[in-house]
C-alpha cells in the first residue's frame, strides 16, 4: 500500500509469488509504502521519488509476527480439596472435640476417595473420639445397656469394644466406601446466610440430602445405607439376647437421621462461633 499526504488516495498492489510488486503513474514527491503479510510483522518504508524517475526500492525483509499466548493456570481440584481438607482437620469444638466433617466453603472442592479415606481414618483414630468412646461404654454400663455383656472389667471392655466398632464401621461405610461408589460428598456444607427459617430448613435437609461430588444435591444414599450396613454389622457382636434383627437396625437409622439433622442445626447456628481455626478465623496472605 501507497500512501501519501492525508489529500491523496491510498494505492494498493498485490505481490507476485516472488515477492515483486510496482507501483505506476506516480506523483513526485514523499511516500510510504506499507506491506503486510500473514505471520509476518508489517513493514513501513519511507521514500522521496523525483521527477522522471524510476525508484527501485531496497529490499523489505519481514520478521516473524509475534504470537501472543494467553496462558491459565488451573490448580487440579484434587490439589485444592487437599488443602482445604488440612483446614478441616484442624477444626476442633473448643479446640478440642474433633469437628472434621463440616465444609465452611459452600464451594469447595469434592473430595477423592482416598481423601475421603483419609478423612475417616484420621477421625477414627483421633484421640477425643477414644475418650469419647470410653464415656459411652461407661454409660452403657451404669445403665445395663446390652445387658448380655455382663458387668464389671470384661463386661465394660466388652461395650466398649462394641461401641468403638459402631462408630469405626459406621464412619467408613457411610463417610467413605459408600461416597466413593455413589460419588457423593460425606461432609456438611455450611450454610450461614439468609433468614434463620431458610438455614433452618437447610439444616434439616441435609440430613437425608448431600452434595455430589459434581456438585449437584441428591438423597443421601452413603449416610442411610451406611447407616443401615453397619447396624447389620453390629448383629455380629452385640449379645444375642440383645439383638433385635431388622427391627432394631431400621430403629437405628431413624435415630441417626434424627441425630443428625439435630447436629447439623447446632453446626448451623451454634458450633461454628466455638470452633477456632475455620476459614473465617484465619488471614489469607495475597
Amino acid at each position: 500500500m501507497l500512501t501519501r499526504d492525508e489529500k491523496s488516495p491510498k494505492q494498493e498492489v498485490l505481490s507476485g509469488d516472488d515477492g515483486q510488486f510496482s507501483f505506476v503513474n506516480i506523483a513526485p514527491g514523499p511516500f510510504e509504502i506499507t506491506v503486510a503479510s500473514e505471520l509476518f510483522t508489517t513493514q513501513k518504508t519511507p521514500g522521496i521519488l523525483h521527477p522522471g524517475e524510476t525508484l527501485v526500492l531496497p529490499q523489505i525483509v519481514f520478521t516473524l509476527a509475534t504470537e501472543v499466548t494467553q496462558v491459565q493456570v488451573v490448580v487440579p481440584r484434587i490439589e485444592i480439596a487437599a488443602e482445604e481438607l488440612k483446614v478441616e482437620e484442624q477444626q476442633r469444638v473448643f479446640g478440642v472435640i474433633p469437628n472434621f466433617y463440616v465444609s465452611y466453603i459452600p464451594n469447595a472442592a469434592p473430595l477423592a476417595s482416598k481423601q475421603k479415606f483419609q478423612l475417616a481414618w484420621r477421625t477414627t483414630i483421633d484421640p477425643i473420639n477414644f475418650a469419647i468412646t470410653g464415656v459411652i461404654a461407661g454409660v452403657q454400663q451404669a445403665d445395663n445397656t446390652f445387658s448380655g455383656y455382663g458387668q464389671g472389667a470384661q463386661g465394660y471392655g466388652k461395650r466398649y469394644g462394641a461401641s468403638y466398632a459402631d462408630f469405626v464401621t459406621g464412619t467408613f461405610i457411610g463417610s467413605a466406601i459408600l461416597p466413593s461408589l455413589l460419588r457423593q460428598d460425606p461432609r456438611y456444607f455450611y450454610k450461614g446466610t439468609g433468614s434463620v427459617r431458610s438455614r433452618v430448613l437447610y439444616a434439616l435437609a441435609n440430613s437425608v440430602i448431600c452434595k455430589g461430588d459434581n456438585g449437584h444435591w441428591q438423597p443421601n444414599y452413603s449416610s442411610i445405607l451406611g447407616s443401615l450396613a453397619a447396624g447389620g454389622v453390629s448383629n455380629l457382636y452385640y449379645p444375642a439376647q440383645n439383638r433385635d434383627g431388622a427391627t432394631l437396625t431400621v430403629e437405628n437409622t431413624l435415630i441417626g437421621i434424627g441425630e443428625s439433622a439435630a447436629t447439623n442445626l447446632l453446626q448451623e447456628f451454634v458450633i461454628r462461633k466455638l470452633t477456632p481455626n475455620t476459614p473465617h478465623s484465619q488471614t489469607t496472605t495475597p
